[in-house]
């Protein structure tokens, strides 16, 4: 699995756990709800650190507790 795809699991994921929906997210985090749904449908290929930390303080988790999911563990290598 590619990271872009591991970072979508993760925050539907997260969502799941919550029981929140994308939009409920973007407002949480101050992210707009375009670039959440971008991210999710894979128009946004290079998810920025900045935009990932938003969605954590939004979910209220750190960003080491998102990245220290086992879901990337084993990333595929990304050489393009």
């Amino acid at each position: 699995m590619k990271a872009e795809q591991a970072v979508v699991r993760r925050i539907l994921g997260l969502c799941r756990e919550r029981n929140i929906t994308v939009n409920a997210l973007a407002t949480l985090s101050a992210v707009a709800p375009s670039t959440l749904k971008n991210i999710l449908y894979g128009n946004s290929r290079n998810t920025g650190i900045v935009t990932i930390a938003k969605i954590c303080n939004g979910l209220e988790i750190s960003i080491v507790d998102f990245f220290s999911d086992k879901i990337f563990e084993s990333l595929d290598p990304e050489i393009d």
